[in-house]
This record gives structure tokens, C-alpha cells and sequence, in this order.
């Protein structure tokens, strides 16, 4: 049964300690016998893991779905310190070795797909031992050249990193950076709710540095993606307003072996936006 509510998304999960943050998870069982390793699903700024509430029974027939807020993000802690993709990718490697997962399966949508570029950095340095069998990459500015940024990340970058000032406190949208065109009107509430959970807003300046990371280190996170020897199938929507269809091209061009699913009249939040088309465009990847 699809969940809508943040509440309902809070109560089959798990808050667990990890790398010294209260970080909400999820680990939901296959419906029916594993057939798959495990599937670790990486969520994109500013939302959650509540982005995926709508596609997680389609993805775990057969499978275990591993899913986690970032630190900062939806239901976990939100500390005022400085973020960065090492503190996440920590974080989540912290969970898969929580529950003793040494092969799984990686799905990752936009910031997520730095965060995951990050682990598999670490898995070429051994420093991450363990198995990736499948990826499947959405929608994310894995080329930062090209991504068309919103107003409202602008706006962000344009701030000090830092808690949102008290002078834009009172003026100042959560949503702003949050929908770009083409977001469909019902689910936004629920996914504002996780953004602004205990004043998560106030954050966005800070978080939204990995764009600035992104730009420092993208040969690394992004080569990383480019050179992992697993599979990798590539899932975006077409009318992505940031991140821009040209950037499927250039990773085809450096990995000719993707198998890839264009999905014409979808935009930044194929899993939100389209969930049946995005779960049958996602499953080939894994199966």
C-alpha cells in the first residue's frame, strides 16, 4: 500500500545511531522470496527518502529496499555544522555495515548520485569493501557544467554557509528550491513537511554546498561513476529543467555499455512525478 503521509513514512522506519547522528532508516523486507541483493536507495536535496515512498512495494518484489535520510535531511538530525558528501557517504556506509551487507544493488537520484559516486570512489581504494552487483542512476547534475541551476539555488549558493539568516526567515520559501517545473501539486506538502522538519529549512544554505563539491571534485565523483565495473542502467526524465538531458549523452559517451531509459514527460522526480513508469524503467536495471 502506497504511503502519502510523512507520519505513515515515519512509522516503518528505524532511527539508528550512526557515525554520531540520530539518522532515520527504513529497511523493508522483499514481498515474496529474495531473488535480489539488497537495494540501496539514495535520495536527492533538499527532500528524503520519503521521495521514494510512492515506488518502494514496486521495487521490493523480490528484494530487500534499504533507504536512509541524510544527516541534515527528512527525519534525521539536523545539526548546524558544515556538510559535505564524505559525512554522507559515512553515514551510509555505517547502515549497509549496521546490518552486515557485504553485495548490494545502488539507486540513486540527483545529490544522491554524488553521494554514491563518493562510495564507489572508495570501493576503487578499497577502502569500501563491498560488493555493488547493479546500478541504476537517475536524474541528478553529475556534470555540473551543465546543469541549469534554479532560482532558488542560486539564491542558496549565494549565501554564506550558514544558517538561513534571520532576516529571510520570515520571507523566505522552503519550496523555493524544492519544485521546478513540472512537479506534480499533490505530494508537495508531505515532501515540504520532511524539508522543514525540525526547522530543516533553515539548513538549505549549508546543505546545498555539495554543489560546490560537485564542482571541486567531480572527476572523482563522477569518474567514479563513469569507471565502476558494475552495470550501470541510466533512468531521467527528459523534462528535467536542471538536470539537463545532454548530461545522459556525455555519460553514454564515457560508458558506452549503459543500458539506458529516456522518459519523455517526466522531470527532475521521475519517482515522484510518474512512480509506475519510473518502477518499470528502474527494474531492468536490477533484475
Amino acid at each position: 500500500m502506497t504511503i502519502t503521509t510523512a507520519t505513515g513514512w515515519e512509522a516503518i522506519g528505524t532511527h539508528r545511531a550512526l557515525c554520531g547522528e540520530r539518522v532515520f532508516t527504513v529497511d523493508a523486507p522483499s514481498f515474496g522470496p529474495e531473488r535480489h541483493v539488497p537495494l540501496l536507495v539514495l535520495h536527492g536535496f533538499p527532500t528524503s527518502s520519503f521521495d521514494y515512498a510512492a515506488v518502494l512495494d514496486g521495487l521490493r518484489d523480490g528484494r530487500r529496499v534499504l533507504l536512509l535520510d541524510m544527516v541534515g535531511y527528512g527525519l534525521s538530525s539536523k545539526p548546524d555544522r558544515a556538510y559535505s558528501m564524505g559525512l554522507q557517504a559515512d553515514v551510509a556506509s555505517a547502515f549497509v555495515a549496521a546490518l552486515g551487507i557485504g553485495r548490494l544493488a545502488l539507486l540513486t537520484h540527483d545529490m544522491g548520485d554524488t553521494v554514491g559516486g563518493e562510495l564507489l570512489a572508495r570501493r576503487a581504494e578499497g577502502s569500501w569493501p563491498v560488493e555493488v552487483t547493479q546500478r541504476v542512476l537517475t536524474n541528478g547534475s553529475i556534470y555540473i557544467a551543465q546543469a541549469q541551476l534554479t532560482n532558488g539555488q542560486q539564491l542558496l549558493l549565494g549565501l554564506p554557509d550558514e544558517l538561513l539568516p534571520q532576516s529571510l526567515r520570515e520571507t523566505f520559501s522552503p519550496l523555493t528550491p524544492l519544485v521546478p517545473p513540472g512537479w506534480p501539486e499533490d505530494p508537495v506538502p508531505a515532501a515540504a513537511a520532511q524539508v522543514v522538519h525540525d526547522d530543516g529549512h533553515l539548513l538549505l544554505p549549508r546543505l546545498i554546498r555539495y554543489i560546490e563539491e560537485r564542482r571541486a571534485n567531480e572527476r572523482r565523483f563522477t569518474g567514479a561513476i563513469e569507471t565502476d565495473p558494475s552495470p550501470l542502467h541510466v533512468v531521467w526524465g527528459l523534462d528535467d529543467p536542471i538536470a539537463v538531458p545532454s548530461m545522459v549523452d556525455t555519460l553514454q559517451a564515457a560508458r558506452p555499455d549503459a543500458a539506458t531509459i529516456r522518459l519523455q514527460g517526466v522531470g527532475h522526480y521521475p519517482m515522484v512525478e510518474s512512480p509506475q513508469r519510473f518502477v518499470d524503467a528502474v527494474l531492468p536495471g536490477l533484475d
